[in-house]
C-alpha cells in the first residue's frame, strides 16, 4: 500500500469538514519504484499533530528527507499558556474584533479557519459562545470538542474513560471541571521557561497553594548559570583567572599519602626512567612516584587548548613557566623533607622517652630487688655461725620465725636462692642437740610440735622424694639426718615383746613422717627385730602368747608381716604333735590367728594338725544309750568355730553318724521303749548347732534315723509294741520335717531381707534391670515396660524414646531391621 494515505491528502472545505485525498501521485510512484530510497523520518510536529501537521508550500510534493529545513520564526509560538507579546494597538484591535464576533455569533456561524492555521488551532467546526468560554488557543469550551474523533480510532476518549472520565461531566477528582480558563502570563523576553523567574499566576497560587522557595531556587540557578554561561552579565569581558592555593598542612598531608603509596617501590623502581606520551606533549619522569603524583591534585585541571593558544599568543614564555614550576617543586620538596625530618625527630623523641621509662622502671625494680636482698641478708645474718658465742645463738623458735618471715615476705628470693637449704646448717645442729637426750619409748611426744612446725616451713608439697639422695626436700633431709639416727638407736635396744611403747611412738609420729621414711623405719628397723624375736620364740616354753606382741603391728605393717607367718605355723605344728583334744590351750593359742592367716593356709593347718586328733577322739567315743560319756563329743564340738563347716561335717559323717545309726538299729530290734528312743534322738540333735543342722548331710542323717524308726514301727520289728508308739513316731517325723521346712523358709526370708537391706542401704542394684532403672533416674529418663508387648517372650521396655529388652544381662536396642546389643552408656547417650 502506498503511503499517500498518510501524507498525500487533499483537503476539501465543504461545510468545515476536511476530506483526505487517496489518489496516487507521482511521488508515490517514484517512492515505490526506488528500492534504495531513504526512509522518512517524522518530525516532532508530525508526531504530535499527525494529519493536522503543517505542510510545505507545495502541496503536491512529499516532505523532504535531506537535511533540516530552516525554521520559520514569523509564525507565532504554539504555546497554549503564552505567546508573543503584542502591542497595545494590536490588543485593542483584537478586543474590538472579539466584540464583533460575539455580536454576530447568534446570527451566522463563523467561517472555517484558514487551512494553514487548522492544526494549531485544532478547529473542527464552527465555534460559538462568549469570549470567556474560549480557551487561550481559541477553542470553544462547550460542545463540538472531540468531534474529530469520529474520523479516527478514538483512542483519546478510551484512555479518558479508563481513567474515570464520564461523558457530560467535568474532569477532576470530584468531577468539578475547570472553573476559570487557564490564564496566560506574558514573558518579558524570548528566553526559555523559567529564564525570567517565577511565572505563576494568581489563579495557580489559589488552586495550588504550595509553599516553595522559588526565590532561593532562582538565586541558585543564577549562581550556577554563571559557571557555564559565557557572559552571564551580558558584557563581553574576559574570564578572570582562577588561582589555586595550597597550604603547608595540605602539602604535608599530600606528601604523607604519596610517601605511603610509594614506599613499597622505593627500591629498584626509584631510578627508573619513564616516558609519558599520554598527553599532548611528551613528558619524561625519573620514577614511578612522579607518575602517581601526576593527577594527585584534582582541582588543578590542565588549561584548555583555546586558553593555551590565547596565552601563547599574548604571553608565551615557556622557559619562565618551567623555571617557576621547578622552583615550586623544589620548595614543595624542601617543605616535605623538613616535615619528614621533623616527624622522624618526634618519633625518635617518643622512642627515647619509652626507652627511658623502661630503663627507669627496670632501675626501680633492681633498686627494690637490692633493698629486698639487703633485708634478706639481714635476716640470714641472724642465724648462728661458727663465730657465734655458745650462749648467743638463737633458739629453734627464733629460727622458725626467721624462716617464716623469709617465706611470707620474701617468697620469690626464698625459692630462687634456695634458702631452705640453710636449715641443714642452721637447724640441724640445734635440733640434734635437743634430740640427743630423747628416749622415744619413754616420752613419745617430746619435740613433736617442733618437728611439725618445721614440716610446715621446710616441706615442699610438689616434691616427692623416694629415698635418700642429694636433692632431698629440706624437711625430709632434716628427719633423715636428725630424727632417724635417734630412732635407729632406740629400735636396736628395744625388746619386741614390749610392744606397746614402740607402737604408740610410731603411731604418733607417722602423720609427720614422709612415706619413704616411714617405710624405712618399719622395714629396715622394726621388722628385722621382729623376725629375730620370732626365730627365738618357743611355743612350748614361752608363757607370753606370740599374738600379743605380733598382732599390734598389723595396722602398721599389714602385709609386711607375711614373712613371719610360715615360721610361726611351723613352730605351732611342731608343738601340736603330742597334743590331745582334751587340752583347750591349743584352741586359745590358735584362735587369734584364724583371721590373720589366709583361708587356704588356715584350712591346710587345721587339716594337718587338728582334724586327725579330733577324728581319733570320735573313734574312741562309745555310744551307750543307757550310760553315755559326752566329754569326747564336747571336745570335738568346741572346735566348730575354728573348723570350716565342710570339714566338720565330713569329720562327723565318717567318725560319728555311722556308729550312731548302728546303735539305733540295734536298739530298735530289742523290744525298745519308743518314748526313750524319741528322747534319745532329740537329745543328740540338740547337741548340734543350727548351722550344722542346716547342712544337707547332717539333715540327711537325722532324716535317715526317722525313717528307720518309722519302718520299725510299721513292720512290728522287735515283737511286742507299745500302744501309741506308731502314732508318736509319725508325729515326731512330721514335727521334725515341719521344723526343717520352717527353718528353710525363715532362712530364705532372712537372706532376701538382708539382700534388700543391703541394696537400699548402699544404693547398689540387685540385678541388671534395677541398674538400668537407677541410671534412668540419674539422667531423668523415663524407663517403663510396654504393656502387652513382648519379643521372644521377653518384656519390652521404653528407655526414653528407645524400645529395648533385657536378656541375660544384655540390653538389646531395636534397630532398623534387627535387635542390636549395646552398652549401658551408649543406651544413655542415644536416649539423650
Amino acid at each position: 500500500m502506498s503511503m499517500s494515505h498518510l501524507y498525500g491528502r487533499r483537503e476539501e472545505e465543504e461545510e468545515g469538514v476536511e476530506v483526505e485525498s487517496f489518489e496516487v501521485t507521482d511521488w508515490d510512484l517514484a517512492n515505490e519504484f526506488n528500492p534504495d530510497r531513504r526512509r522518512f523520518r517524522q518530525s516532532k510536529e508530525q508526531a504530535t499533530y499527525g494529519i493536522w501537521a503543517d505542510r510545505d508550500s507545495d502541496e503536491d510534493e512529499r516532505p523532504s528527507f535531506g537535511g533540516k529545513r530552516s525554521k520559520d520564526y514569523t509564525t507565532p509560538v504554539s504555546f497554549v499558556s503564552a505567546g508573543l507579546r503584542k502591542t497595545a494597538a494590536e490588543e485593542k484591535q483584537q478586543q474590538q474584533e472579539g466584540g464583533s464576533d460575539d455580536s454576530d455569533n447568534d446570527s451566522s456561524p463563523a467561517p472555517p479557519p484558514p487551512r494553514a492555521t487548522a492544526p494549531k488551532k485544532l478547529q473542527m467546526g464552527t465555534f460559538g459562545g462568549n469570549q470567556s468560554q474560549r480557551f487561550a488557543g481559541g477553542i470553544q469550551s462547550g460542545k463540538g470538542i472531540g468531534n474529530w474523533e469520529k474520523h479516527t480510532r478514538g483512542i483519546g476518549q478510551k484512555l479518558l474513560q479508563k481513567m474515570g472520565y464520564q461523558p457530560g461531566k467535568g474532569l477532576g477528582k470530584n468531577a468539578q471541571g475547570i472553573v476559570n480558563p487557564i490564564e496566560a502570563k506574558v514573558r518579558k523576553g524570548k528566553g526559555a521557561v523559567g529564564a525570567y523567574g517565577n511565572e505563576r499566576t494568581q489563579q495557580s497560587l489559589q488552586d495550588f497553594p504550595v509553599v516553595d522557595s522559588d526565590e532561593e531556587e532562582e538565586k541558585e540557578f543564577k549562581k550556577e548559570l554563571g559557571q557555564w554561561r559565557k557572559d552571564p552579565t551580558g558584557t563581553a569581558g574576559k574570564k578572570k583567572p582562577k588561582y589555586s592555593y595550597k597550604t603547608a598542612d595540605e602539602l604535608k598531608a599530600k606528601g604523607k599519602m604519596a610517601y605511603r603509596s610509594t614506599v613499597a617501590s622505593a627500591g629498584e623502581l626509584a631510578q627508573v626512567k619513564v616516558i609519558d606520551m599520554t598527553g599532548r606533549e611528551q613528558k619524561v619522569y625519573y620514577s614511578y612516584s612522579q607518575i602517581s603524583n601526576k593527577h594527585s591534585v584534582p582541582d588543578e585541571a590542565p588549561p584548555s587548548l583555546a586558553t593555551h593558544d590565547q596565552k601563547g599568543s599574548g604571553f608565551a614564555l615557556p622557559e619562565l613557566e618551567h623555571n617557576l614550576q621547578l622552583l615550586i617543586d623544589l620548595t614543595e620538596q624542601d617543605i616535605l623533607q623538613s616535615a619528614r625530618r621533623l616527624q622522624h625527630e618526634k618519633d625518635v623523641v617518643v622512642s627515647l622517652s619509652h626507652e627511658s621509662q623502661a630503663l627507669q622502671s627496670r632501675l626501680d625494680t633492681e633498686q627494690d630487688a637490692i633493698q629486698r636482698m639487703e633485708a634478706v641478708l639481714a635476716l640470714v645474718e641472724r642465724f648462728p655461725t661458727e663465730e657465734t658465742a655458745p650462749g648467743e645463738e638463737p633458739s629453734l623458735q627464733e629460727c622458725a620465725h626467721i624462716f617464716e618471715t623469709l617465706q611470707t615476705d620474701y617468697y620469690e628470693e626464698y625459692n630462687t636462692m634456695g634458702l631452705g637449704d640453710l636449715a641443714v646448717a642452721v637447724v640441724h645442729p640445734l635440733l640434734k642437740e635437743k634430740l640427743s637426750s630423747w628416749d622415744p619409748l619413754k616420752d613419745s611426744l617430746y619435740c613433736l610440735e617442733d618437728i611439725g612446725q618445721w614440716r610446715a616451713i621446710l616441706e615442699f608439697r610438689d616434691m616427692h622424694s623416694s629415698g635418700p639422695h642429694s636433692n632431698m626436700d629440706p624437711y625430709h633431709r632434716l628427719l633423715w639426718e636428725v630424727w632417724i639416727p635417734v630412732m635407729r638407736s632406740c629400735v636396736s635396744n628395744w625388746q619386741p615383746r614390749i610392744v606397746g611403747p614402740m607402737v604408740d611412738c610410731v603411731d604418733l609420729w607417722a602423720p609427720l613422717l614422709p612415706l619413704w621414711i616411714l617405710d624405712q623405719l618399719l622395714e629396715q628397723m622394726i621388722l628385722p627385730r621382729l623376725q629375730r624375736e620370732v626365730d627365738n620364740w618357743n611355743p612350748l616354753t614361752d608363757t607370753v602368747p606370740i599374738h600379743s606382741w605380733i598382732h599390734p603391728w598389723l595396722p602398721l605393717l599389714q602385709a609386711r608381716l607375711e614373712p613371719l607367718y610360715p615360721p610361726i605355723r611351723s613352730k605351732l605344728s611342731n608343738a601340736l604333735q603330742r597334743w590331745h583334744p582334751s587340752d583347750a590351750s591349743a584352741r586359745l593359742i590358735l584362735q587369734p590367728w584364724k583371721n590373720v592367716f589366709t583361708a587356704g593356709a588356715w584350712e591346710a593347718f587345721m587339716v594337718k594338725n587338728i582334724i586327725p586328733k579330733l577324728a581319733l577322739c570320735l573313734e574312741e567315743l562309745v555310744i551307750n544309750p543307757h550310760q553315755q560319756q559326752m566329754e569326747p563329743f564336747h571336745w570335738v564340738m568346741d572346735w566348730e568355730g575354728m573348723l570350716s563347716p565342710s570339714s566338720l561335717v565330713s569329720l562327723l559323717d565318717k567318725n560319728f553318724f555311722s556308729k550312731w545309726l548302728q546303735v539305733l538299729c540295734s536298739w530298735l530290734s530289742n523290744s525298745p521303749n519308743y518314748e526313750e528312743i524319741t528322747k534319745w534322738y532329740l537329745g543328740w540333735k540338740s547337741m548340734f548347732s543350727d548351722v550344722l543342722l542346716a547342712q544337707p548331710l547332717i539333715k540327711e542323717k537325722f532324716n535317715e534315723a526317722l525313717d528307720i524308726m518309722n519302718r520299725a514301727v510299721s513292720s512290728g520289728m522287735g515283737g511286742y509294741m507299745q500302744p501309741g508308739a506308731r502314732e508318736n513316731i509319725a508325729y515326731l517325723t512330721q514335727t521334725e520335717r515341719r521344723k526343717d521346712f520352717q527353718y528353710e523358709a525363715l532362712q530364705e526370708r532372712r537372706d532376701a531381707e538382708s539382700v534388700a537391706h543391703r541394696g537400699i542401704g548402699t544404693g547398689v542394684p540387685t540385678n541388671f534391670k534395677d541398674l538400668i532403672q537407677t541410671k534412668a533416674e540419674e539422667n531423668n529418663i523415663v524407663f517403663m515396660p510396654v504393656v502387652g508387648k513382648r519379643h521372644e517372650g521377653k518384656q519390652l521396655y521404653t528407655f526414653g524414646r528407645i524400645v529395648i529388652y533385657i536378656d541375660r544381662g544384655v540390653v538389646f536396642v531395636q534397630g532398623e531391621k534387627t535387635w542390636v546389643p549395646t552398652s549401658l552408656q551408649s543406651l544413655i547417650d542415644m536416649a539423650k
